[in-house]
């Protein structure tokens, strides 16, 4: 990817789209990925993680994709939950655009693949699964939890994967400490990475 980072808005970087097969929702699809973006080689493993460590996402309603890549959490999801709404945020436009692509050709309509600035405020969110950018820094990363995370609708859930050595720990004592209305656990460990689980209380 050169110097271009998953987290770059605009990539330099050429293109070079490719066709890779994945297996997402317990189906094999092809889809498209690109340069610039992170992992277009294959589904990387911590997605793989948190996808086979979260029950089924939920049927209904607003769920959030942060940081969405090239797309494989909102594909496996808008396909376990054709009533819901996937909402796939990211900064890069060609994971944007990349997205766009893999859900017209897929025929999923549950899909919109958008910068955060354009998810309407009054949006609320059944859950959020996501595979954070840990690399953009903790301070970038807290700052998007602490914009995101308050929009969970209560009883509502966060399920994020973060590999051990780049901080899992720290950042679940962080959830802990600066997210008093939910409780947080370490839902499973798997191939170096660990799942956490946000939960948001009931409404009173």
């Amino acid at each position: 990817m050169g110097s271009d980072h998953y987290f770059t808005a605009s990539p330099a970087s050429p293109e070079n789209l490719r066709r890779i097969r994945v297996t997402l929702a317990e189906r094999e699809l092809e889809v498209t990925t690109a340069g610039g973006v992170f992992s277009p080689e294959h589904l990387d493993t911590g997605t793989a993680v948190l996808l086979g460590n979260t029950p089924p996402p939920p049927p209904h309603g607003n769920i959030l994709d942060l940081g969405c890549g090239w797309g494989p959490i909102s594909i496996d999801i808008a396909l376990r939950s054709p009533d819901a709404t996937l909402w796939a945020v990211d900064v890069n436009e060609r994971a944007l655009d990349l997205v766009r692509r893999n859900a017209s050709a897929l025929e999923l309509e549950n899909i919109r693949a958008v910068h955060p600035d354009d998810v309407p405020a009054d949006v609320l969110f059944r859950s959020i699964r996501s595979n954070p950018p840990i690399r953009v820094g903790k301070n970038v990363l807290h700052a998007m939890l602490e914009h995101w995370m308050p929009r969970i609708e209560p009883g509502g859930d966060a399920w994020l994967v973060v590999a051990r050595n780049l901080g899992s720990d720290s950042l679940q004592r962080w959830l802990a400490a600066t997210m008093p209305t939910f409780t947080v656990q370490r839902a499973a460990t798997s191939r170096g990475f660990r799942v956490l689980l946000a939960k948001q209380h009931p409404a009173n």
